[in-house]
């Protein structure tokens, strides 16, 4: 048992942050009302702690690797829970969203070092079965994060999400302490460049489509804000071909099946997940159900997730090809997106299970199973960042993701409000509905009118419902297609190996140079 107990050290970690990434949404309707927000800021509340992740892991996992894993690891750890406590503290839409991106900073310096730390504590078959645990453990904190979040947000409050964060991180870090072994590669080169580009323009282009939900999508603010990201994507290319020791080798996207992973698993994402924040409003604003009813909501996908990846793991890993497990996977999320659009405005939550169950096979096929293609679909030396690129890339899917059906779904519900001609002020009513706050517009509404006005945010919210549902569906064809055409293809591999793949020495222990 004392073996494990690293790997104990290192699954906990792992949980908590993942979870993290989907717990609040069923804690979203309690938040706005709370602190008196809209669609907008609850996007960023879920969207700028998977940005963080996105952004930071690549280049975090250099760092960590310069100056030592398990201190990374520690201190990264640290600053999740202060994070953590500052998100259940925070008084404003404005506070919470400045503490889960710190948090999510801190997640990305755990997450990066996971798998360098397990490497360290164990060989042979142990680090084969320490992998698959840890595997295990990813997939179970996406599938736990709305039971868990519901169960703590009903019961205690939303703020519980995230002190329920701080207990665990002083146990871990106490056992993380005691039982892990701090190694660092001198060799490792830094890519802060690398890290500033890519960090701008993905932030740019989020907070561009965030905006145009507001603004309009021809208003200045969300325009400069895609020109700057573009911009900045542009000198992150330029940065990475320049650089001998790049943070993301981009000679990789030369191997269709690496090109294709990584749409795989961008459009997985956003097709899978991104829609999962505005269910929870309806089902919570629009329904009446609690915080553990609407996590109780997502359980077909939890489970069957679940369920899945084990089967797919055990009966088709050596059988079929990777790239084909994956894109019947996505082909699935897709045919479960467009059940979900079967949404109407007399649906109770029941119409989205069919959905939700074909969702949850196509998750439990495709996303264990992309890692493991992905590393193997370059060269040894550079499975690592592979690695850290589909992490970095299904974060990003989650982040764009929220933010086009975010702007999707406010101007669906928009258009039909002020279609209606029943309302005064047409875009203050549609902005609380899209923000969660249905029974506010209704409570407001005269005794006589009530009626008609509940009718008219049943309308507007299954509306926008179904037009985000069709829109997450075709992404992931989009990306089940890309997928299975993709890893197809042989590509034209990179002439020579990188320089870093020669130099990497052995892993030195820290205290030792």
């Amino acid at each position: 048992m004392r073996k494990w107990m690293p790997l104990v050290a290192i699954g906990l970690g792992t949980f908590m942050l993942l979870i993290d990434v989907t717990i609040v949404n069923v804690a979203l309707p309690d938040i706005a009302s709370d602190l008196r927000t809209g669609l907008g800021d609850l996007q960023w509340v879920i969207d700028i702690y998977a940005l963080a992740l996105a952004a930071l892991l690549l280049g975090v996992g250099s760092l960590a690797d310069r100056f030592g894993r398990k201190r990374v690891y520690l201190i990264g750890m640290v600053l999740f829970a202060l994070s953590s406590l500052g998100c259940a503290l925070a008084t404003s839409s404005a506070t919470l969203i400045a503490a889960r991106a710190v948090q999510g900073i801190g997640g990305a310096a755990m997450f990066a070092t996971t798998i360098a730390l397990i490497n360290t504590a164990y060989t042979g078959k142990d680090r084969g079965i320490a992998f698959g645990i840890w595997g295990a453990i990813n997939g179970a904190a996406a599938a736990a994060g709305p039971i868990l979040g519901g169960l703590l947000a009903e019961a205690f409050g939303w703020p519980s999400i995230f002190v329920i964060n701080i207990p665990i991180s002083v146990l871990t870090f106490v056992l993380a302490m005691r039982v892990l072994k701090d190694t660092r590669d001198p060799s490792a080169k830094l890519d802060p460049a690398g890290v500033v580009t890519f960090t701008i323009a993905a932030a740019a282009v989020t907070y561009g489509l965030i905006r145009a939900a507001e603004d309009g999508w021809t208003e200045t603010a969300p325009v400069v804000a895609w020109l700057v990201g573009a911009i900045a994507l542009v000198a992150f290319v330029l940065v990475e071909r320049a650089r001998k020791y790049p943070m993301l080798d981009l000679a990789l996207f030369k191997r269709p099946a690496f090109t294709g992973l990584m749409l795989g698993a961008i459009l997985l994402q956003a097709g899978a997940f991104s829609a999962m924040a505005f269910t929870s409003l309806w089902v919570q604003s629009v329904l009446g159900l609690g915080p553990i009813g609407a996590g109780a909501v997502f359980l077909p996908l939890s489970i069957l997730s679940l369920i899945f990846s084990v089967l797919t793991g055990r009966f088709l890993h050596d059988r079929v090809a990777p790239g084909t497990v994956i894109g019947i996977g996505i082909a699935l999320v897709a045919a479960g997106g467009a059940l979900q659009a079967l949404v109407g405005a007399g649906s109770s939550w029941a119409v989205l299970l069919p959905g939700l169950s074909v969702m949850g096979i196509g998750v439990g096929m495709a996303m264990p199973t992309l890692s493991s293609a992905a590393t193997a679909a370059v060269p040894r030396e550079r499975s690592g960042m592979a690695g850290g690129a589909v992490t970095t890339f299904r974060q990003l899917g989650y982040v764009l993701g929220i933010a086009v059906l975010g702007a999707v779904f406010a101007g669906r519900v928009e258009a039909v409000v002020r279609g209606s001609g029943s309302v005064d002020d047409p875009s203050r009513v549609a902005d609380l509905v899209s923000g969660g706050q249905a029974q506010v517009v209704v409570q407001s509404a005269p005794p006589s009118a009530r009626a008609a006005v509940e009718d008219l945010v049943h309308q507007a919210f299954a509306n926008g419902l179904r037009t985000i549902y069709l829109v997450a569906a075709a992404v992931a064809l989009v990306g089940a297609v890309a997928t299975l055409v993709l890893t197809r293809l042989r590509g034209e591999a990179p002439a020579e190996p990188p320089a870093w793949a020669a130099e990497k020495p052995e892993p030195v222990p820290v205290g030792e140079q």
